[in-house]
């Protein structure tokens, strides 16, 4: 019986792979089988990962370093990869770089470097592999927004007095996250043509541990979501598998939310 959710055959491109997020989402593709590239500046967290997914899975891992703040860098170590290896089945734009603080405070360096951390980077990298899914005709592209692209934080709900400003959420972010959202769009109408799928995830309130021990706002974030829980990493591996495999193969242009109802609201 053939298996829907099978990964195994596929080369899989993720940014970010040992991120909080990441790690859970590169687990799942490597347990489902697939030939996972780890793409991120941080080469020994990268490498360590790959062990532990092989140890486990027993299944393909390789580490790319790669910096996404260079264009340069992106485009040629892709590239280069592709040459070596023959192709990428799936790219998943999940790394986020950015610059935090209150619009009438930004500056416009920093205005700048939310948009090139969210946005950009998702840009290169999909620049960096669309002509190899062409000429394949045959790919998927997921890109990880927010539940912020979506809704705009309620500020003073979340984020007032001492304890909790420091985790304010920067205007930068979520006009990234929701350019992520129609970048995937147009992607999607623009190349479904050629076989390639493009969807993206928005993730909801998944602070990491750092952020959970703050009992004041994680209870502030939980108060929001109607399943009155903060997600956990483990949430999004379904629905990263699902996207990657076959089983997904007639959705396109779409935007998976999972939030725990967060953005119903």
């Amino acid at each position: 019986m053939r298996n829907l959710f099978s990964l195994k055959g596929k080369v899989i491109l993720i940014t970010g792979g040992s991120g909080y997020l990441g790690k859970a989402m590169s687990h799942a593709l490597a347990e489902y089988g697939a030939t996972l590239v780890l793409a991120s500046r941080n080469v020994k967290k990268n490498k360590e990962l790959c062990i532990e997914l092989t140890n486990l899975y027993n299944n393909t891992n390789v580490s790319l370093e790669l910096d996404l703040e260079s264009k340069d860098d992106v485009v040629s170590k892709i590239e280069k990869f592709i040459t070596e290896y023959g192709r990428i089945d799936v790219l998943i734009n999940n790394s986020y770089y950015g610059a935090s603080g209150k619009f009438h405070e930004m500056t416009y360096e920093n205005w700048n470097r939310g948009i090139q951390g969210s946005i950009d980077t998702v840009y290169l990298c999909t620049k960096a592999v669309i002509n190899q899914m062409r000429n394949n005709k045959k790919g998927k592209i997921i890109n990880i927004s927010s539940m912020y692209g979506i809704n705009a934080p309620n500020v003073d709900e979340l984020y007032s007095g001492d304890l909790c400003e420091k985790y304010y959420n920067p205007i930068n972010y979520g006009v990234g996250k929701a350019g992520i959202i129609q970048f995937t769009k147009y992607i999607a109408a623009v190349y479904g043509k050629e076989g390639i799928t493009c969807n993206s995830i928005s993730p909801g309130p998944f602070p990491n541990v750092e952020v959970q021990k703050n009992k004041t706002f994680l209870e502030r974030l939980t108060n929001k979501v109607p399943l009155k829980r903060i997600g956990e990493p483990d949430d999004l591996k379904g629905a990263i598998v699902f996207l990657c495999s076959d089983s997904s193969d007639y959705i396109n242009g779409h935007n998976l939310v999972i939030d725990g109802g967060w953005t119903i609201w």
